[in-house]
């Protein structure tokens, strides 16, 4: 089997810009190892095969193009993003046969860059979820542990990169769906500004929470991917006209972090977080000083109220995004059903899991004429509270940092009995999604009991990629890098 899997994308990026190695080769190597680790990691659920080869000849047949800073580079993206040509499924069986007829926003952005899509990630169904263990077509599992969870909803995604079946990968993050499985497998994961990358093209979950970011092995190869991705985009109502800055010119430009503030925030180092990960992320903190960073403590005092409110707009607004499911249009549709609405409650009840179907029924409930008051317009009032004290938090620091996630990868099936736990794991990333500002998940090493990927956090202002990539830069070089997972 080759070894160009085990390749940075920037390296086989001047690999493929100095011809040294095909588009071709390159793609042919990854699918190679897909087919060699999938039966154990389980991160795909279309693999682009021929169709990947077909778009790695016709680059080929061009020769390498310095223009496009993804030439020849194979990339894998998250079920819930529309690719012309491969199914969209959103990891549920009301859309298992749906194939969109166009590219979503990014991924006409990475063909633009000479990217080419070796395939489609498996995720939480519909996004819901902490774990990929609510995908219709089967969990995914860790690469660093096989028995134990990847994190959710973007788990496919992270576990790919940390598995070597793609140079990078693209995830969507509603509530630390890019940043805690970052962290889990031991990659590198942004969640963008809201409004920063477009969503066009990405079936909704929470309109006003999600974001499409990337992950990857490094630093340098998410900032790359970052900049090919983002941008403005007249379609999406959402997106922000705003210039996107040289992401790897502030990276080169900070050699060390004399003069950063760091915040540290009480409310993410309390009761709850696991000793291995408070000292992994104590050391990185070690580390940032070390490199001239002064740390200084913060409060976010709206935190302990984050999840209920995080979980009733997300729900809320998944009950009205889902209601396009119903057997119409497009997706499921039962066949046995006698009239309109036996055929809604068929289609959706055999096309939805029970996950997705808890969220609708929750969500429809706080949307509701008896409830709107008591549960969703407070929600909303402590969500404007919790962008206040990020306001308030970097008026004092440049970032805020803290641990991704209270514990590292749990074993597969063990929190099935109790969503309301699962729920609890996202304590450390939902309040970013509900202030809208970006935060980068980097990893600072292994836990001492577990052995397993530990996930630093940093957060930053709106629109502030470029400063969090050039801190985490620094802290990569610092730390050094993760040994590659045993046993794949």
């Amino acid at each position: 089997m080759s070894d160009l899997h085990t390749m940075t994308l920037a390296g086989v990026r001047e690999a493929l810009a100095a011809g040294s190695v095909s588009a071709e080769a390159a793609t042919a190597a990854t699918l190679e190892r897909i087919a060699a680790v999938e039966p154990k990691v389980h991160a795909f659920v279309t693999v682009a095969g021929e169709q990947a080869l077909a778009e790695a000849r016709a680059l080929d047949a061009r020769g390498p193009d310095p223009a496009r800073p993804l030439w020849g580079v194979p990339v894998a993206v998250k079920d819930v993003i529309a690719v012309k040509g491969l199914p969209t499924t959103c990891g549920s069986r009301i859309l298992e046969h749906f194939e969109p007829c166009y590219d979503a926003f990014v991924v006409r952005r990475l063909r633009e860059a000479g990217a080419v899509i070796v395939g489609k990630t498996n995720m939480d169904e519909f996004a819901m979820g902490s774990s990929t263990e609510k995908s219709a077509f089967g969990p995914t599992a860790n690469p660093w542990d096989t028995t134990r969870v990847p994190g959710g909803s973007s788990g496919g995604s992270a576990a790919a990169v940390a598995a070597g079946q793609c140079f990078a990968a693209l995830g969507t993050d509603t509530g630390g769906s890019i940043r805690q499985p970052a962290s889990f497998c031991g990659c590198v994961g942004l969640k963008p500004t809201y409004g920063r990358v477009s969503r066009w093209g990405c079936v909704a979950y929470g309109s006003s929470l999600d974001q499409i970011g990337p992950m990857a092995r490094t630093v340098r190869d998410t900032a790359l991917l970052f900049q090919a991705i983002a941008g403005f985009d007249a379609q999406d109502s959402t997106s922000v006209d705003t210039p996107v800055p040289d992401t790897l010119a502030a990276m080169a430009a900070r050699g060390d972090l004399a003069g950063l503030r760091i915040g540290v925030p009480r409310e993410y180092w309390g009761q709850g977080l696991a000793p291995e990960v408070e000292a992994a992320c104590r050391a990185a903190l070690d580390a940032a000083t070390a490199q001239g960073a002064t740390l200084v403590p913060v409060d976010l005092p709206h935190t302990p109220y984050a999840v209920a409110a995080y979980y009733i707009i997300a729900m809320a607004e998944a009950s009205s995004n889902l209601a396009r499911f119903d057997g119409v249009r497009y997706g499921l549709r039962d066949k046995d059903a006698r009239e309109l609405l036996d055929m809604y409650v068929r289609s959706r009840s055999r096309g939805f899991g029970q996950e997705v179907q808890r969220r609708i029924m929750v969500g429809t409930y706080v949307l509701s004429a008896g409830y709107y008051d008591a549960y969703y317009r407070k929600a909303a009032q402590v969500r404007r509270l919790i962008r206040r004290d990020f306001a308030e938090a970097l008026k004092r620091c440049d970032v805020l940092c803290g641990p991704v996630s209270p514990v590292t990868a749990w074993p597969l099936g063990a929190m099935d009995a109790d969503p309301v736990q699962m729920y609890l794991m996202d304590i450390f990333t939902i309040s970013l999604n509900l202030a809208g500002l970006p935060g980068l998940s980097l990893p600072v090493g292994l836990g001492a009991d577990s052995g397993l990927p530990v996930g630093l956090q940093l957060l930053g202002p709106a629109f502030g990629e470029a400063g969090l990539l050039a801190v985490a830069g620094v802290l990569e070089r610092a730390l050094g890098p993760l040994p590659a997972p045993a046993g794949l």
